[in-house]
């Protein structure tokens, strides 16, 4: 065959260019097959960390303070694991609301986390809601307004408390205490494939299942990382506990602390010692303090879970705490300004 009529051959770096480009299309059609399909598939909502992506997306915005990390996107709403959460003008979850209470009226101002927000839970069952009818329907002028934002610790809903809610001059403030509200916690979020795509989401869940130390003995050594005597993240709480109370002090404002339990493991409660922590914190600042551990005992989590694989308290876990709340608060003072 004359060289004329050979077939000429890609060059080298031809065929390095054409194969590489044929990879990254065929990448890009198998990662939007598969984007497609999990969103499809996550439509129901009962995907716990895809809608815990859900809420940093639709209700959240990375805060200008650091110290907050994020905030809730004011007066917006959306719907997670199938419940409807509305944010109003000051990022509370709920409706509307003065900027002061009416005279003699009580004002509780709820601080915490995910569960305070009452995270998978319609928003009259959570426990802010069925504490202000409780309290009402006992012939009290009240109202308690829910300032829960999820990924908050201690230091994240203080200083959120001190620098954005002060102006609502609220008469108390119930302090809905978690585990986690010691942990350090970073700014975050996420590169972009992370904030865009569920399927990247689920991808870096499952390494982290894989390559992560998980377990019960696990939680507990984490725990007591956190609050040992010494340790830096101790020190940072407490200091923002310290805070508060101070403010409080000069502004004639109430504060009572309430102890939420982890409710993956009821029986023979694990930690009991960080619960320990809590109330000799409230106690160094003159808070009063509820244990909330003994509203749980004897329940498994199928009992109280917001869903299979989300180990937030449901409508029955609020209404458990609400009540228990409500005997401590009945017990306290009347309102500024009440006759």
């Amino acid at each position: 065959m004359s060289q004329s009529n050979a077939v000429k051959q890609p060059s080298g770096p031809r065929t390095f260019v054409l194969a590489t480009v044929s990879s990254v299309i065929a990448l890009a059609i198998s990662f939007a097959a598969a984007e497609g399909i999990l969103r499809l598939k996550n439509a129901s909502m009962k995907d716990y960390n895809v809608e815990m992506w859900r809420y940093a997306r639709e209700l959240k915005f990375r805060s200008p303070d650091p110290r907050l990390g994020h905030e809730h996107i004011p007066n917006a709403d959306a719907v997670l694991e199938s419940v409807s959460i509305r944010t109003n003008a000051w990022g509370l979850r709920g409706g509307p609301v003065s900027e002061a209470p009416s005279p003699g009226v009580r004002r509780i101002l709820m601080l915490g986390s995910s569960i305070a927000l009452g995270w998978g839970v319609e928003e009259d069952k959570v426990v802010s809601s069925v504490l202000e009818k409780k309290l009402g329907a006992s012939g009290m002028k009240v109202e308690v307004l829910n300032a829960g934002i999820g990924n908050y610790n201690a230091e994240r809903y203080i200083e959120r408390f001190l620098t954005r809610l002060a102006p609502l001059q609220p008469t108390d403030l119930l302090v809905l205490a978690f585990v986690r509200d010691g942990e350090e916690l970073e700014q975050g979020g996420g590169n972009v494939l992370l904030r865009n795509s569920e399927f990247a989401l689920t991808t870096w869940v499952a390494i982290e299942r894989v390559f992560k130390r998980s377990g019960e003995a696990s939680l507990v050594d984490h725990y007591r990382r956190i609050y040992e005597p010494g340790s830096p993240a101790l020190a940072v709480m407490k200091a923002e506990f310290a805070k508060l109370a101070k403010y409080s002090r000069e502004h004639d404002i109430r504060v009572t602390m309430a102890m939420v339990p982890d409710i993956h493991s009821l029986d023979n409660y694990p930690l009991g010692f960080v619960h320990d922590v809590f109330a000799q914190t409230a106690r160094e600042n003159g808070f009063a303090y509820l244990d909330l551990l003994p509203v749980f005992r004897n329940l498994t989590p199928q009992d109280v879970w917001a869903m299979p694989g989300d180990p937030h308290p449901n409508a029955r876990g609020h209404a458990l705490m609400a009540e228990a709340i409500h005997g401590s608060l009945m017990a306290e003072r009347e309102p500024r300004g009440a006759q």
